[in-house]
């Protein structure tokens, strides 16, 4: 089997080959970009919790204590691709997105910890933007025709979000106060303590 320091420019990981790699301890670090509310209801024993948006502020930071041998989580793989375009852009060319998020992994026999039950933010993001398109025709349709733009602009903002693969909604509902955690990822809890890899230290101190 390739290992995941060796293996070509394949993004997409299955469940099962992760379950192979850390049952074989290879050498990887598993990162989960979700939210730290997310992270707390379930996640993959071992793994960090490093926000997309903390990840996006730190790339650079965050790219060079990594290396190349990162997996990266989300929910349904979404966010990870984010992720793993702004790690290459850094230098991490051998970063792979998790098929199926965490709930892949744990529907495959994986290894997860398990938390306080909510509901991940793609389905909030789902459920907010149904109810405003129903809220758009129905106070079309008994209020104010103009109040049906209200379903346009939400058919346009998931048009523009799948386009651009970003979710301004979902940014929004994740600073909600039920989507925090007990303990918010900062720079320092997240990603200082992330091990560095050692082949980056053996480059730094060669140059």
């Amino acid at each position: 089997m390739t290992s995941p320091s060796t293996a070509p420019a394949v993004t997409a990981l299955a469940p099962e080959t992760l379950r192979s790699w850390m049952d074989q301890h290879q050498d990887l670090v598993v990162i989960d970009v979700r939210s730290a509310a997310e992270f707390e209801s379930m996640h993959i024993r071992g793994s960090y919790n490093v926000p997309l948006p903390l990840l996006s502020e730190h790339t650079d930071e965050l790219a060079a204590r990594l290396g190349s041998r990162v997996v990266l989580v989300c929910q349904s793989g979404a966010r990870a691709e984010q992720a793993r375009q702004r790690l290459g852009k850094s230098g991490i060319d051998g970063a792979y997105v998790l098929t199926g998020g965490a709930p892949g992994f744990a529907a495959a026999g994986g290894d997860v910890v398990k938390g306080k039950n909510r509901w991940d933010l793609e389905r909030q993001v789902r459920l907010v933007a149904g109810s405003l398109v129903v809220l758009g025709l129905a106070g079309g349709k008994f209020v104010s025709p103009k109040i049906r733009t209200l379903a346009g602009v939400i058919g346009t903002g998931l048009t523009f979000s799948a386009a651009t693969n970003t979710c301004a909604m979902g940014q929004a509902i994740s600073a909600m106060p039920w989507n925090k955690a007990a303990k918010e990822p900062t720079r320092e809890s997240a990603i200082l303590t992330l091990p560095v890899n050692t082949e980056v230290n053996a480059e730094a101190k060669a140059s």
